[in-house]
């Protein structure tokens, strides 16, 4: 029998549990609110801690009045920490993955400048490759999107923001216009709408959907505003002439059509672009149902932009 010659590799002193009360203590605030999320005794979550502050030698936490605060030691080990407990939860999730076949369940974030009939699209064709597969589509905004690719909420998306260190495909650039009611005052000034114009109105805005969304991260300066929960209600508010909005273009053909919707005459960008991208929580790790609604999402998207790129030669020829 051959010689193994590969170095024996040393178990780990620190549980997984450990870490995971020394992650709550630093993200809850103290001990006491780290039990509360932990459903654990202070006691357990405290003798957890201190354990391995003594077992790897040293100090995690000072106590500075009531609070304690990590040591440039204790910031080391919770950054290690997280991302230990992150890939441990991504082996599970590509373990169960593997060993089940076709997923049972895929969630995939979509930014919401996504256009719905396209992703209505890509279902319905996912679902006759694999009825049994249950889908989860989260409708997000800015910063929500890459969120739910972050925390594994999402196991792929479509989205405007790419997460730092994950690679990402292009699948297709938005537009988006500036757009009010046909009787809005913006339309009743005879001239080119500028940016100081619009400060003197409603602005009515699509809500981020991340956790730690800034409410200062806004388009435009404005003293009036509406943010609302979804693009349906920035429509119908905009339609009914209540303030005025970047809308996408694709979401609101129908209300051009029929003038309750009208493109403000912009000095400058009455219309902007958004490029989308593709991208995975966990391309390695991802289950082949995954992979393959990706793939079905690319071709879709081709197919259309295709599609609209012949119907707009098509009008220009005319």
């Amino acid at each position: 029998m051959a010689e193994n010659t590969s170095p024996i590799m040393r178990l780990p002193h620190i549980s997984m549990e450990q870490w995971r009360c020394l992650i709550a203590v630093v993200e809850a605030g103290g001990y006491a609110r780290a039990a509360e999320v932990l459903h654990k005794s202070q006691s357990s979550v405290t003798y957890a801690v201190q354990k391995l502050e003594s077992t790897l030698q040293v100090k995690a936490f000072e106590i500075q009045g009531r609070k304690a605060k990590l040591t440039p030691t204790g910031e080391m080990l919770y950054r290690r920490a997280r991302l230990l407990l992150e890939e441990a939860d991504a082996i599970e999730r590509a373990a169960s993955r593997v060993s089940a076949g076709w997923e049972a369940e895929i969630s995939i974030a979509v930014e919401i400048l996504f256009p719905t009939w396209l992703m209505f699209q890509c279902l319905e064709r996912f679902g006759k490759e694999s009825p049994q597969t249950r889908i989860e589509w989260y409708e997000t905004v800015l910063d929500g999107t890459p969120e739910a690719l972050r925390t594994g909420k999402a196991d792929l998306a479509i989205t405007g923001v790419v997460p730092p260190g994950l690679p990402a495909e292009h699948l297709m650039t938005a537009r988006v216009t500036a757009v009010a009611n046909p009787n809005h005052e913006l339309h009743k000034l005879g001239r080119p709408v500028e940016f100081r114009d619009l400060r003197k109105h409603r602005h009515i805005i699509v809500r981020d959907t991340s956790a730690k969304r800034d409410k200062k991260a806004l388009t435009l300066d404005v003293a009036r505003r509406w943010t609302v929960s979804n693009m349906a209600t920035s429509i119908g508010a905009v339609s009914r002439g209540y303030g005025f909005s970047w809308l996408a273009e694709d979401k609101i053909r129908t209300e051009l059509q029929n003038g309750e919707l009208k493109a403000l005459p912009m000095r400058d960008m009455n219309q902007r672009t958004q490029p989308l991208y593709l991208a995975f929580a966990d391309r390695a790790g991802a289950g082949p149902g995954a992979l393959r609604l990706a793939e079905i999402i690319k071709e879709e998207v081709k197919n259309a932009c295709l599609s609209v790129g012949r119907e707009e030669r098509e009008a220009r020829s005319r």
